[in-house]
């Protein structure tokens, strides 16, 4: 994430108490995968639903799951910056259920386009084409770990909610308001999930984690819970 926070002063950093256990939560199982090897990556990561490695409880666990120092650092200072702004205005109850939203929104919406490039590659299987091999094992032994889905749902909520806010990108070094900022990442990982040659990032479940996030937010609209 390039941006460090705000211009119109609504970025208050008091430590609410999930956000300040989410960040501990993630920092423990960060400092304990990098003791454990791949033992945790086998287990907690998210796998596709055909593959051998797939439980279902990896729809949760694979959100405290990173894949190093800068993955964590970025997701978790995210989360600080923009989850006590929604915590503080949400609560904390409100706001863990957003989050989880998120995050398990992010993981269906990946495994649904998984899914997806299986059966676009049934026809070169059943062919025994080399190609189609190849993509059908990546995909069944390929983990997914990160809370980068969630994390896009918080940005989503926080350019929702306080639209007209300025925040400051550190590259390049302009000031955008939150809606535009959000949308411009939207987009970005829209045309990066479409047009990615395989640079190992889960575009699709950033997206679903901001298409669920906006799901939610516009079922509370609906019952006039967007602020409280």
């Amino acid at each position: 994430m390039s941006y460090f926070g705000n211009q119109g002063g609504g970025l208050r950093l008091n430590m609410p108490p999930v956000v300040k256990n989410l960040i501990i939560i993630n920092i423990i199982v960060y400092l304990a995968t990098a003791l454990s090897g791949d033992l945790l990556f086998k287990y907690l990561s998210l796998f596709y639903v055909g593959s051998p490695f797939f439980q279902p409880y990896q729809i949760l666990t694979h959100m405290f799951m990173h894949g190093g120092f800068w993955h964590i650092f970025f997701n978790m200072y995210t989360l600080y910056i923009f989850g006590c702004v929604l915590e503080n205005t949400w609560g904390s109850k409100k706001f863990l259920i957003y989050y989880l939203v998120c995050g398990i929104g992010a993981a269906i919406l990946h495994e649904l386009v998984m899914y997806i490039q299986v059966e676009n590659i049934q026809e070169g299987l059943v062919a025994g084409q080399y190609a189609a091999k190849m993509a059908y094992q990546k995909i069944m032994l390929t983990p997914t770990v990160g809370a980068s889905g969630a994390i896009y749902g918080l940005l989503l909520a926080y350019g929702m909610l306080f639209p007209e806010n300025r925040l400051m990108l550190i590259f390049p070094p302009i000031a955008l308001k939150a809606k535009w900022f959000v949308l411009i990442f939207g987009v970005i990982e829209l045309l990066t999930g479409v047009f990615s040659t395989g640079d190992g990032i889960a575009h699709f479940a950033h997206l679903g984690g901001m298409i669920f996030g906006f799901i939610l937010l516009m079922i509370w609209k609906k019952q006039n819970r967007m602020y409280y």
